[in-house]
């Protein structure tokens, strides 16, 4: 018993799906489209006690090339600014990637909710394109026109560095949950090395497995295209809600 706990990680117990952090990130390239949507739905979706204020979301494609034990994989998913404990933050409702550790490492340790498709970012002659692809299914697609004007880096990097909520779900082996938890982390070490923004337009479609347009684009807000070097930190329980 004391040696399974000593050496007891993650699964599988004898070869880890990923190592111990911490993880660190290379060249992390984001496009980020916000974009105004419905609040109701959005009220749906996030979790008390995080409070959704405004009704917007910020639709994510990152390019990760170099990142400790989880190689060089791509991202895409959804992220809705909200308030806890009055405080501002921002809860992640849905990623996709391509690449298991990440996936296995993100779900166990911080309750990041991955599933597996196919995102991609890169610039197309004049403009940055991020798509992702859930198996045949083209179901995203953001553009954004490349590098048209710098943005204050010192201002992206605060932003950068706010709280980040996520709800943690561990089933027992009945079914019933585990570990319900609302956890907090942040992203650490931040080095920008450049933000930019442009013209954007986001195209979200309907699938059964990927909900991503069940939050509709109405307008959108803001567009911003990072380049940085950071440190993903673990996280804190913030909330346990099988402890009411």
């Amino acid at each position: 018993m004391k040696d399974i706990r000593s050496k007891a990680f993650a699964m599988p117990f004898t070869n880890p799906a990923f190592p111990p952090g911490p993880y660190k990130f290379v060249n992390r390239e984001f496009l980020i489209i916000t974009y105004r949507t419905d609040i109701d739905r959005l009220r749906k979706v996030v979790p008390e006690p995080l409070e959704v204020v405004d009704p917007l979301v910020s639709y994510e494609f990152i390019r990760m090339p170099d990142s400790t034990g989880f190689g060089d994989y791509t991202e895409s998913g959804q992220v809705i600014p909200v308030k806890y404990e009055g405080q501002p933050g921002s809860y992640t409702h849905s990623m996709y990637l391509d690449d298991h550790p990440p996936i296995a490492g993100g779900r166990e340790l911080w309750g990041f909710p991955k599933k597996l498709a196919t995102p991609r970012l890169e610039p197309y002659s004049d403009t940055l394109v991020g798509t992702l692809d859930y198996g045949p299914v083209r179901i995203a697609t953001g553009t954004m026109g490349y590098k048209h004007r710098e943005l204050d880096v010192a201002e992206q990097a605060r932003r950068l560095a706010g709280p980040n909520y996520l709800l943690k779900i561990v089933p027992h082996v009945d079914g019933s949950p585990r570990v319900c938890e609302l956890v907090r982390y942040y992203m650490k070490d931040i080095v920008l090395k450049g933000a930019w923004t442009g013209p954007a337009a986001l195209h979200l479609v309907p699938h059964a497995l990927a909900p991503i347009a069940d939050l509709p684009v109405l307008e959108i807000v803001e567009a911003r295209h990072l380049l940085a070097d950071l440190t993903l930190g673990l996280g804190e329980v913030v909330h346990d809600y099988l402890a009411q």
